[in-house]
């Protein structure tokens, strides 16, 4: 096998995930650029709060179309400590293409759209490369991560501390079978065996 196919083959994954978290950044973009702009040259609202808004209704749709296209492969560790997670990290994604808005609009004193839209898309891309990473890290667990609890966002324990790849017959999926298989594996065979 050549060196390129090796590393195409170790790499296809990785790329088809960045192409379609680029398809849903890309309308999530659209969505953000053609709302902000209709709330700040159409209504007159205000540049930071037309972008805020545009964020928000644009960060709903990228949660529900990365969980369910991108990372759909990647575990669940329930719906509620994702989108609180997403939000929180587009929150910092927010914040860094806010800092190229305002440094445009109030540093360099340049205002209309063209240095609006030219401040939201080089803000967008640096935010963009931060939201890759923060996703896959944090949000869209890799199947081989510890189970989460969903409530509080931390990893749930294992019976007596030994990992779930430990217990026989355990499947990480299937997280609420561990105290059942605990008890199992604290039986007896011979009793075991005779259920």
């Amino acid at each position: 096998m050549s060196l390129v196919t090796s590393l195409q083959r170790k790499f296809e994954h990785l790329v088809r995930e960045l192409a379609k978290f680029g398809s849903v950044g890309a309308i999530a973009f659209v969505i953000t650029m053609i709302l902000s702009n209709v709330l700040h040259g159409g209504l007159d609202v205000g540049p930071m709060t037309s972008f805020l808004v545009a964020t928000v209704v644009a960060t709903t749709f990228s949660y529900l179309a990365n969980r369910y296209w991108t990372f759909r492969h990647r575990d669940r560790s329930g719906v509620g400590r994702e989108y609180v997670i997403f939000f929180a990290l587009n929150g910092v994604g927010l914040v860094i293409t806010q800092l190229f808005i305002g440094f445009m609009i109030y540093v360099l004193r340049l205002e209309g759209p063209v240095p609006y839209n030219i401040a939201m898309v080089i803000g967008t891309g640096a935010a963009t490369l931060f939201r890759f990473w923060a996703y896959k890290k944090w949000v869209f667990l890799p199947t081989d991560a510890p189970p989460v609890d969903p409530a509080s966002g931390l990893p749930e324990p294992t019976d007596g501390g030994a990992p779930m790849d430990d217990v026989p017959g355990a499947h990480r999926a299937d997280v609420r079978s561990a105290p059942r298989l605990a008890h199992q594996l604290d039986t007896p065979t011979e009793d075991y065996a005779a259920r």
